[in-house]
């Protein structure tokens, strides 16, 4: 789980944010715990986020998905990793085991909109490392790079949450 971000526009971080009576942090470590083996939640441990559960450092200077992923991967016990960021809330668990499943004989799948949610294998991190190491920080041109599948997802369950705006128009649906 990517819990990192500035937060810019939505001026708190999001990870603690509450929807549905829980903060987007607990609703998606509560999501992945339905599809994953192992949870890793990567982020600035110097943002002293009052989670329930630890937080691995991206052990990067910038504040980039493409940090998150590298860790995520670097951390993890298994060879395919989802990677879910705490600002999507409607993402599912069915959502997260079709992009697992889709990732089968490929570095990455992704939704039709981008990088994130997305599923990668450890066959991803040295092209992602290279590009993290020269400071080329998109995810999604990362994704060029690699053989990556896409899958597609129903568009509402891939709402980003950016803006306090975007958080209550979800509350309201």
């Amino acid at each position: 789980m990517l819990v990192g971000g500035a937060s810019s526009r939505f001026g708190s971080p999001k990870a603690l944010a509450r929807f549905d009576g829980d903060t987007l942090a607990e609703r998606a470590w509560r999501t992945l715990d339905e599809v994953c083996d192992e949870r890793i939640a990567v982020g600035k441990v110097a943002d002293r986020l009052d989670l329930p559960f630890p937080v691995v450092d991206d052990g990067s200077l910038v504040r980039a998905p493409i940090a998150g992923v590298v860790r995520g991967l670097t951390a993890a016990r298994h060879e395919l990793c989802v990677f879910l960021p705490v600002d999507c809330p409607l993402v599912t668990a069915e959502a997260l085991v079709r992009l697992a499943e889709a990732s089968a004989g490929a570095d990455a799948a992704v939704p039709q909109t981008g990088p994130l949610p997305g599923a990668y294998r450890k066959t991803a991190l040295p092209a992602l490392q290279r590009r993290l190491a020269a400071e080329r920080l998109s995810l999604r041109e990362a994704l060029a790079g690699l053989d990556a599948r896409t899958v597609e997802l129903e568009e509402a369950l891939l709402a980003n949450v950016n803006t306090v705006d975007d958080l209550q128009r979800l509350v309201r649906e």
